[in-house]
């Protein structure tokens, strides 16, 4: 079924334009309220937002369409998506709701929902929210309209439930930690919990004004920390994004380690401990088959999803795994978080650093990655993958890296681009095998 607002992670688009405007943040918040109210007890929805200048617009757009179906409103104010699913389920609220566009610019907005229990929605359930925001909304009763009201503890409750995911004899001191929170949500709770553990902490990335989220700084654009981790002599760099669901590491020489590296350090940590869950890890068809191979050989497997931490998230429940992810970041560590949480795997890695007694440039490189190349693929119309002669051209780039290599080719799920990628242990095969496949979209244009 074509969807009219939802995407793969809740609704996203331009402010002001298309979908993401104030009179569609209402419909969600009437339509959604409807659809949550069940029950005689009080029904509440927890609202947070990340540094958007249209967070405003949103947030009040929001209020008045669950107070108007009769739901009672608590609103955080900018904090982490992740602190948003912990609060929903701690509240016992009904609902929650992110107001972010993740590492998007700020002209961007998103609406991102949690049911009861701290999860993402299923397709089922944002199906049904869709189909009743085409309907006339079922409005409260004078009487019955909902209140809404602001808390100002929520940030401690979050920073006490994070420091609790690393062991209570860890302490930081000594360790010189460089943070950029890109002037996005995690601004005070993610510097305030390093430095309540104990860290010299230089922070970065955290004079929010509105327009400056994932300007130059965050998980997107490292090079600000790369520079900052270099200058300060620092033994380690955390870039989260706008609304700190993603982690990025920078290590001592100023080098970026990914998600695949960062979920190698932390399952093996856990499997020392025999904490792991699942016998491996849940990744995407992005992740490098050099994790792969490090993971086979140390007795694990990794199950590999479509891209898209939800799909990671829904094999986690499936098969009883505690940790998954994706390369560019999204770390989920469900025995702590219900949604990826990039401070947790943060704080994992900072947790394995004292530990390890290790620089962090040998700790985050477990594995070597083999040469991996993703290019796109612009197309005017059509589908291109169905071309008889772009097949063609992919079954042969199958068959010469069969065994040594993977290739995945898939279409944006938000533009017209085609996405071609192709890792191998021989990089000039890489190279001409993407480039071929390439060429063949491009002709068939």
């Amino acid at each position: 079924m074509t969807r009219k607002f939802f995407g793969t992670d809740g609704i996203r688009g331009r402010t002001n334009a298309g979908v993401m405007t104030a009179s569609t943040a209402m419909r969600v918040g009437q339509a959604a309220g409807r659809h949550f109210m069940r029950g005689g007890h009080q029904h509440r929805v927890v609202i947070g937002k990340d540094t958007r200048l249209s967070g405003y617009m949103m947030e009040s757009a929001l209020v008045a369409g669950f107070t108007s179906v009769g739901m009672n409103v608590i609103m955080t104010g900018p904090l982490p998506t992740p602190a948003i699913a912990l609060l929903t389920r701690e509240m016992r609220a009904d609902l929650g709701v992110m107001i972010s566009a993740s590492h998007n610019p700020y002209e961007d907005n998103g609406i991102k929902l949690f049911g009861p229990d701290g999860f993402k929605l299923s397709d089922d359930d944002e199906a049904q929210i869709e189909a009743l925001m085409d309907e006339e909304p079922l409005l409260a009763e004078a009487s019955r309209i909902g209140r809404a009201w602001r808390i100002d503890d929520a940030p401690g409750r979050y920073i006490h439930a994070i420091k609790g995911s690393i062991g209570a004899d860890i302490r930081l001191d000594g360790l010189k930690v460089v943070i950029d929170c890109a002037h996005g949500a995690a601004y005070k709770v993610a510097p305030t919990a390093i430095w309540e553990l104990g860290a010299d902490l230089i922070s970065i990335g955290v004079s929010p004004n509105g327009t400056n989220i994932n300007d130059g700084f965050g998980s997107t654009s490292i090079a600000a920390l790369q520079q900052k981790v270099v200058e300060e002599g620092a033994h380690i760099g955390i870039a989260l994004d706008g609304d700190a669901d993603r982690l990025i590491v920078v290590d001592e020489q100023g080098k970026a380690v990914d998600g695949d590296q960062i979920m190698a350090v932390i399952a093996t940590r856990m499997l020392e401990k025999g904490a792991l869950a699942g016998g491996g890890v849940v990744a995407t068809v992005m992740s490098n088959l050099g994790l792969e191979r490090y993971l086979h050989g140390i007795g694990l497997t990794l199950e590999r999803t479509k891209v898209g931490d939800r799909y990671v998230l829904e094999r986690m429940k499936e098969g009883g795994f505690n940790v998954g992810g994706e390369q560019s970041g999204h770390m989920i560590l469900l025995d702590h978080a219900t949604t990826g949480d990039g401070t947790v795997a943060a704080l994992r890695v900072l947790a394995s650093l004292v530990r390890t007694g290790k620089p962090a440039s040998e700790l985050l490189h477990m594995f070597e990655p083999v040469p991996q190349l993703l290019r796109n693929v612009r197309y005017e119309g059509g589908k291109p993958l169905e071309n008889a002669a772009v097949q063609a051209v992919i079954a042969e780039a199958e068959r010469e890296l069969a065994g040594k290599g993977r290739l995945v080719i898939r279409p944006s799920g938000t533009e017209p681009v085609i996405r071609v990628m192709a890792e191998g242990d021989d990089e000039s095969q890489v190279e001409a095998v993407v480039g071929r496949i390439c060429d063949a979209v491009k002709a068939a244009t």
